[in-house]
């Protein structure tokens, strides 16, 4: 028993949880509502004999209110990362599945590494793995619990917060469980609130600080026991869990999230990015390809999307899902194993065409990506401010307006628990000067709730010269316990607002006024699609490199590299590296014309000399006319242009002087090529489903075309 509390309950409401959106049906379809009297709540757990009798003189309360009586017990869940369901073969441990420990203490971890070291470390395994090992990892947490806990979380609490946690256990029970996959689903019976305008959050909000110390305590004891052998440690920071996500994910050697709950959502990845390229991780991986209700219908260009969507929000590494077995294997058919019962994607198997037809070239543009999102430093033009009582396990956008996306502005998250790292140091009006470099911090009053302690952060920040713009708003306050200091926030927030370098903007101002000031993002777009960028610092090789991705559709446009140097293209499809032949410098600057086609990324490297290797002309385009539609330069050949006809000449601009005229009134004109013969490879089942060993059953059509059309919109092709 861990605590036994009383209190007046004013109202009870009987709610619903409809429909799951997981794969998890609720336990119980509803749930209680119970409004408490404020500070009616009463810890009587030592009033309770030794044989577990209680007696309770209790005052009379109005009518239509009543006691409640809450009982709290702490038990082992039994919960099981592995079932071992035959029953008759108990003789070792390994015979009675897999057991989940305690996440939210160093003791949790060591129980594991226990298990590790003395059971199968052994026999020169551990020497082994030291030799060729990379890192120690953890998937995404996924424990059933009705909340989250950790047997000294009372002491933990008291120590950290000054006041008992046990008699507000009734306002921690719900919805403090696994996220992913109980919060709507089975987030607990009841749900108590009290009766102040927070309804008690701040207990809430304190409790799950609680968790973060606790699991920071179980990655660092991970973190600390992987280096020991030489290796790193790589875990899925914080998932599911009921914690401010962001706190945690510089305590892990390589921090991963996965495409599965972050859905490819730009934004929903720069919540995660942040924190970590703030301490100057190499690494930020990602499991990647995890589509639900997708199993063997994913394609190449739809994982290439989700790749490229994550690289530009700052991921750096990709381990795609794959098939784990591809011939026979017990109790399953041709094409072979599929986990989970075909609810996630993908296979990328020898079972599949693509296998065969791209999926290596793809897996090679990948490799060039991972390598080149590696180097350097990421420089980040802003620091969101974001505060999360429990992160969304859903990751929705948080800053929605397009002003900063419109010109070029880069951001990430960070939450004020980062503010505490020695790497958040705000020097001559940036912050992290050493890292991402940010150029200024906004608070966006939309999303977010400030913290009374982040409120001197902010403040020492604006005294280093480090513009901090609130926008849409005031924000609000961000409780904890009672909510007594409210009075010192509204005071600190009062004295911020008024100092210098701090600015208040309307919903959708910040680029205006982050140009009022003189600043500018690191990579400058005019576009009349819509373009992402990134900018990584490799000064210890003096090469800049530049990335765009072109979200959905074709567009054209310019970016403004904001540096100096030889720029070059590199193209991660064929390992070429080529000199950019159009553009136009500045003394700060370099600005390129690019066309891109939708969900292309261009990576463009800037370098203090030229690369070896590489033909580069000492001269560059500074105006191309249309009828250009494509270039190129060699040493022996020279610029070599490639031009459409046209009704009149036009004249190409060298940064020379030079004046050069094109005429495309001789080329011939564009004509239709038609009358196409297509033989399609049909891949189809054995004969013998049971035969998982069997590729597949090959055959050929031959389909006559007028022109060239998608497979897909060919009936005898269409299934």
């Amino acid at each position: 028993m861990v605590a036994v509390v009383y209190a007046e309950v004013l109202s009870e409401t009987n709610h619903t949880l409809g429909t799951s959106s997981t794969p998890f049906a609720p336990s119980i379809p509803y749930y209680l509502r119970f409004v408490l009297q404020n500070g009616s709540l009463t810890d009587i757990t030592h009033d309770v004999s030794s044989s577990g009798e209680l007696s309770l003189n209790l005052s009379p309360v109005p009518a239509g209110s009543y006691y409640r009586l809450f009982t709290y017990f702490q038990k082992r869940t039994l919960n099981k990362a592995l079932t071992f369901t035959n029953g008759s073969q108990t003789g070792t441990i390994f015979e009675n599945g897999s057991f989940i420990v305690d996440h939210f203490s160093a003791r949790g971890a060591q129980t594991t590494i226990d298990f590790w070291e003395t059971y199968m470390l052994t026999n020169g395994v551990k020497e082994l793995l030291m030799e060729v090992g990379h890192c120690g990892w953890e998937d995404s947490i996924e424990i059933i619990s009705n909340t989250s806990w950790s047997p000294n979380f009372p002491a933990m609490f008291e120590q950290k917060f000054g006041y008992s946690l046990l008699k507000y256990l009734p306002l921690v029970q719900w919805d403090n469980n696994d996220l992913g996959i109980l919060s709507d689903s089975d987030p607990g019976p009841y749900d108590c609130v009290l009766n102040t305008p927070d309804g008690g959050i701040g207990y809430v909000n304190d409790f799950r600080a609680l968790l973060v110390e606790g699991y920071r305590q179980y990655l660092e004891a991970f973190t600390n026991w992987t280096e020991s052998m030489n290796l790193q440690y790589s875990a899925q920071i914080s998932y599911n869990l009921p914690m401010d996500m962001a706190a945690n994910v510089p305590f892990a050697n390589v921090p991963e999230c996965e495409s599965l709950s972050f859905g490819d959502n730009i934004d929903g990845y720069r919540q995660f990015t942040g924190a970590a390229q703030l301490v100057g991780k190499r690494v930020i991986s990602n499991e990647m390809g995890a589509n639900i209700l997708e199993a063997y219908q994913l394609s190449i260009p739809h994982l290439l999307w989700s790749i490229a969507r994550a690289f530009i929000a700052g991921v750096n590494q990709v381990v795609i899902h794959g098939q784990q077995f591809t011939g026979d294997y017990y109790d399953t058919t041709w094409p072979g194993y599929v986990a989970f019962s075909y609810l996630f994607s993908e296979q990328w198997s020898n079972k599949q065409p693509s296998w065969e037809n791209g999926l290596a070239d793809a897996l090679n543009h990948i490799a060039r990506m991972q390598f080149i999102f590696q180097q350097g430093t990421p420089k980040t033009d802003i620091a969101m401010y974001n505060k999360q009582s429990a992160t969304n396990a859903n990751f929705p956008t948080l800053y929605a307006q397009t002003d900063l996306l419109d010109a070029g502005w880069t951001y990430t998250y960070l939450s004020p628990d980062n503010f505490a790292l020695p790497e958040a140091l705000a020097k001559n009006g940036v912050l992290a000067p050493d890292g991402p470099a940010y150029k200024a911090m906004v608070v966006d009053a939309n999303y977010t709730n400030v913290t009374v302690d982040s409120i001197q952060a902010l403040a020492s920040y604006a005294q280093a010269g480090l513009p901090i713009v609130f926008v849409g708003g005031t924000p609000g306050y961000y409780e904890s316990g009672s909510g007594s200091d409210y009075s010192a926030f509204e005071s600190a927030l009062s004295a911020l607002l008024k100092m210098k370098n701090v600015y208040s903007v309307a919903t959708g101002g910040v680029a205006s006024q982050l140009t009022r000031l003189g600043l500018s993002p690191n990579v400058k777009v005019q576009t009349n699609g819509t373009w992402y960028t990134s900018y990584r610092d490799d000064s210890k090789n003096g090469v800049v490199y530049a990335s765009v991705y072109a979200d959905l559709s074709a567009s054209t446009g310019t970016v403004e590299i904001m540096t100096s140097g030889i720029p070059y293209f590199l193209n991660t499809w064929t390992g070429y590296q080529s000199p950019v032949v159009a553009y136009t410098k500045s003394q700060q600057s370099i600005t390129i014309p690019l066309s891109l086609a939708g969900n292309q990324t261009v990576i463009i490297a800037i370098s203090n000399k030229a690369f070896p290797n590489v033909d580069t002309p000492g001269f560059s385009v500074t105006s191309m006319p249309s009828s250009v539609i494509g270039h190129s330069y060699s040493t022996s050949q020279g610029l070599t242009v490639h031009v459409a006809a046209s009704t009149s000449a036009e004249t190409l601009l060298l940064s020379t002087g030079k004046t050069v005229t094109l005429d495309g009134t001789s080329v011939a004109a564009p004509f239709t090529l038609s009358n196409w013969t297509l033989i399609a490879e049909h891949w189809t089942a054995p004969s013998s489903l049971s035969d998982a060993t069997v590729i597949a059953q090959k055959s050929n059509t031959t389909h006559p075309l007028t022109t060239l059309t998608s497979w897909a919109a060919i009936p005898a092709l269409a299934n």
